[in-house]
Parts: C-alpha cells; structure tokens; sequence
C-alpha cells in the first residue's frame, strides 16, 4: 500500500465549525466517474481535501487519480494492492486522516450516488453532531432510479435494523456520512470486519452505544448512471446474520442490566 501523491496542505480554518474535513472516496473500477465526482466535490466545498482510496482497479482508476492529485494539492490518493471491499478502504483512509490531523471525515461513494452539492448541509449538521448520516428514509430524503426491489431491500434492511437492535436510525445502511474524528478514535477500527451494508450499520451502532450524538439529513440518491455496481447477495446475506447476532446480544446486555449482573452501556 501506497500513500498519498501529495502533502496535505494545511486551510485557513478547515469548514467553518468543523475543521479540517477528509473525503473518502473508495475506487474499484471506477474510471468512468472518478473525474466528474472529484470535481463536483471540489466546486461544491472549495475547503475540503479529498483523498481517493483505490484498490489497484484494473480500468486504469488509481492512474487518473493520480492524474487529478498531480493538479490539485488538496487531492490526494491511497493505492491499495488490491481489492479488499469497501470496510476496509474506508479504515484504511480514517487512518490515513487521522495521522495527518483532519478534524472530520466524509464517506462517499465515487459513482455519483451521493451528491456532493448536498455535502455543505451535510458538514453544516457536523458543527452539533458527532456523526451525521445523510438519509434516504428521513421527512424530505428520496431515492431516484431504483427498481422496487432495492427499495424494499433497503428500506426493509433498516427497519430489520431497528427493531433486532433497537438502534434508532432510520437509514442505518447509508453510506453517505460525516465522522468527526474523536468518534472514529473510539470506535476500534481494527476489529471491523463488516463490509458493504453492514460496514455501515456496524460503525454507527458502535458509535451510538458510545453515547455519541448521531443526527441523520435528508438526501436524494440517484442510482448510478455509468459503471456496475457493486452490490451483491452476499453482502445482504453478511448484514442480515449480523444484525440479527448484535440484536440477540443488545436484547441479553438488556436483561442482564435488569437483573444486575451485566455491565453499564459503554460512554
């Protein structure tokens, strides 16, 4: 694994009661959209850094990235040797982020699903949250150019969510967030190995039984236009088994309380 083709180069004050703000965008195979999503990102929040994390994409993706940071000091890229799913990029950029002194760290995906125009809001919510989601299934959020099936898959998925886990989130599975990096600190990063949906719901179900204070926006995501995607069976079927697990075991933490004999709620 390779670092960054640039050094970060410190802004005047970071976003406005955030600080210093990261972009992850994980790559696999993303040559078709890498180009248009950075620059909408750069035009959108002129005081972000954005940090591209490809894993060695076949399609040439890690080449154009280093084309972009070679032009503009606030990209950076992270090349990875090959294709370790979506957890494991984002991990690797929190610590890319962190040894370089961000304040907060943006989750993003690369082919266009999240806006970056709706990012100011997104950052905005950040000056009185630990974490922030942008959510699909809160008053004001939509989804556009799904198929009923993902629909129901999705908003299904974090119904499941809530009532297994009692984890009062209502997009559990968006991947469009905001972490200051205090969360991330204590959120031991090194034991995460969900991936996909349930990469999702893993770190902001240990983010709240930390106490952190977790606020959801509404977006609008659009299915993308160019490019695969990248779902697939498997990582519903990872995400199901593991709700359903942190479920039972949230339900039998309660009773233990209860009963006196279990520990207190992490904080």
């Amino acid at each position: 694994m390779t670092g960054s083709t640039n050094t970060p180069q410190e802004s005047a004050g970071g976003y406005p009661g955030v600080g210093r703000v990261l972009v992850v965008i994980p790559t696999y195979n993303e040559s078709d959209n890498i180009r248009v999503i950075v620059d909408r990102v750069r035009r959108a929040a002129p005081a972000v850094d954005v940090l591209i994390a490809d894993d060695n994409s076949p399609d040439g993706t890690g080449a154009i990235a280093d084309e972009l940071a070679a032009a503009d000091p606030q990209i950076h890229v992270l090349h990875r040797p090959g294709k370790q799913g979506l957890g494991a990029a984002y991990i690797a950029g929190f610590g890319w982020a962190r040894e370089r002194g961000y304040d907060a760290v943006v989750e993003m995906d690369a082919d266009g699903s999240h806006a970056p125009e709706e990012l100011p809001r997104l950052l905005d919510a950040g000056r009185d949250a630990d974490v922030v989601i942008g959510s699909r299934w809160v008053r004001g959020g939509k989804v556009i150019n799904w198929p009923v099936r993902r629909l129901v898959l999705s908003r299904g998925a974090s119904l499941y969510t809530r009532m297994a886990m009692g984890y009062p989130v209502r997009d559990a599975t968006a991947g469009y967030r905001v972490y200051r990096m205090p969360v991330l600190d204590k959120l031991e990063l090194d034991q995460v190995a969900s991936q996909g949906y349930c990469f999702q719901i893993d770190l902001g179900w240990r983010a709240y039984r930390h106490g952190f204070r977790i606020v959801e926006v509404p977006i609008t995501f659009a299915e993308r236009e160019r490019g695969a995607s990248k779902m697939s069976s498997t990582i519903v079927r990872e995400a199901l088994v593991r709700v359903t697990v942190w479920g039972a075991q949230a339900r039998l933490g309660s009773v233990k309380r209860a009963l006196g004999g279990g520990q207190k709620r992490p904080g």
